[in-house]
């Protein structure tokens, strides 16, 4: 029988599923994100979702990883309720699908590293081309595919436990130095102010349901992984606890990388809202203006310290499908490790194209009422992050609370928690059963319309 493992540590657990939540979401991704909605006012949304949403759900997901030791779909079906893991199966697809496009992004990033050490400030200038260099990009992204198989063919400990505890101390310790250098750049306090000074007038509800799939993406929720890292954690660990540290560990890296991104977009009088090639069109100019070698030493720290945070993310969304072929086909996983990537590194060719190679993909799909098409790469992350991931975790709290019961959610919240009546646990025990499925059905439902329909219900 195929071995599945398990996490050698509690701090093991902790850094790989906080590295699984730290990635690409919180330095590519979330500093465009605010940019696009309007500053501080994201940035207050995203924390409030992380911490009055988010975190119930993800104690919800470890719960029920560690009550089965199973993968997203085999663990509806030993808790009894087989007809529930079109869930688990809806996570896999979604965790494959985000791999996929994100992948290629991690490849771009990987490419941007090594331009940095050869000093070519003007790859910024020339994204367009530099993404539509197919054989280029491409090859980046095999490298990077590969390098996230071989570490997750190492199994649990031997290789995703042994890489986060390398990974995310490096990660943190890159961030911190580059945030103390932006702090210094001319009207950094410009970027700032933008970024911690709210301005409601921004508030649409396109910003909400941005914010409420960021907080999802970034913190790994609503697609599996986290059941399929709480299957590999000790009966004696404090779920909860770590829960929480992964969370704050989560939204502080997030926190600090907007501290670190919006001084050097200002510094150089650029617009916030550049999309998502804020980073990899606007930084390796920035990078030039520091001078010779010391812009070289910067832009380098910058897109390794990128990578490194891609890698910790591709990791836990490659065990999601590989822990579902080890666990129900019973395939060694040194073997569905490399299969698995394969498949979806094929499946990451459409949106490797879709920046402008192929006018196909390019142009992929109009929404009702767009006034442009969307390019296949964006539609995969419109579907997956801003759709299924809320989806997957309303479907979710409302299986523990209502068909697996609260009672049985609490029992095993309860294992390796000191105070039995601490006001956490009823916090939690409030939000799965009654704020989290309410609030994320009516955004889910809002969102869906808003995005695919142009039907915005509040104007």
């Amino acid at each position: 029988m195929a071995s599945r493992g398990a996490f050698n540590s509690r701090i093991g657990f902790i850094l790989a599923a906080a590295g699984s939540a730290v990635g690409l979401g919180n330095i590519w991704k979330f500093p465009f994100e605010v940019g696009e909605g309007g500053g501080a006012i994201f940035l207050v949304m995203y924390l409030a979702f992380c911490f009055i949403l988010c975190f119930p759900v993800m104690v919800t997901e470890i719960a029920i990883g560690r009550k089965t030791q199973k993968n997203p779909v085999g663990a509806f079906n030993a808790l009894g309720f087989s007809k529930w893991n079109f869930v688990g199966k809806m996570g896999i697809l979604c965790g494959v699908l985000i791999l996929s496009f994100y992948n290629v992004v991690a490849g771009w990033a990987f490419g941007y590293f090594l331009e940095m050490v050869s000093g070519n400030f003007g790859i910024g200038a020339n994204f367009g081309g530099y993404i539509n260099d197919i054989g280029r990009v491409g090859l980046y992204g095999a490298l990077f595919m590969f390098a996230t198989a071989w570490i997750v063919s190492k199994g649990i400990s031997g290789g995703i436990e042994r890489a986060a505890k390398f990974l995310m101390p490096t990660l943190v310790g890159m961030i911190l130095l580059l945030v103390a250098y932006a702090l210094t750049l001319p009207n950094a306090m410009n970027g700032i102010s933008f970024y911690l000074v709210p301005d409601f007038s921004e508030v649409n509800l396109g910003v909400v349901g941005s914010a409420l799939g960021q907080a999802f993406f970034s913190l790994s929720l609503g697609m599996g992984a986290l059941i399929t890292y709480g299957s590999y954690v000790s009966k004696q660990d404090n779920i909860v606890q770590s829960a929480a540290f992964i969370t704050l560990a989560d939204v502080g890296i997030a926190f600090i990388a907007g501290l670190m991104m919006f001084p050097f977009v200002f510094s150089q009088g650029l617009e916030p809202q550049g999309g998502p090639g804020l980073i990899f069109v606007t930084l390796p100019g920035i990078f030039e203006t520091f001078g010779g070698s010391m812009g070289i030493i910067i832009g380098s720290a910058f897109f390794l310290l990128l990578s490194f945070a891609a890698l910790t993310s591709t990791v836990s969304l490659l065990e999601v499908p590989v822990a579902y072929v080890v666990d129900e086909l019973k395939i060694e996983r040194k073997h569905a490790v490399w299969v698995v990537a394969l498949v979806i590194f094929l499946i990451g060719v459409p949106s490797m194209i879709a920046n402008g190679d192929s006018q196909f993909f390019t142009s992929f799909i109009t929404y009702i009422g767009a006034a442009a098409p969307t390019d296949f790469m964006t539609f995969v992350g419109d579907v997956a992050n801003d759709t299924l991931l809320p989806l997957g975790g309303f479907l979710i709290v409302m299986f523990a609370a209502y068909v697996w019961k609260k009672e049985n959610l609490n029992e095993e919240m309860e294992i390796g928690f000191p105070n039995k009546n601490s006001l956490v646990l009823k916090y939690i025990d409030f939000a799965v059963s009654y704020l989290c499925p309410v609030v994320l059905g009516c955004l889910f439902i809002l969102t869906v319309l808003n995005k695919y329909f142009g039907i915005s219900l509040f104007g």
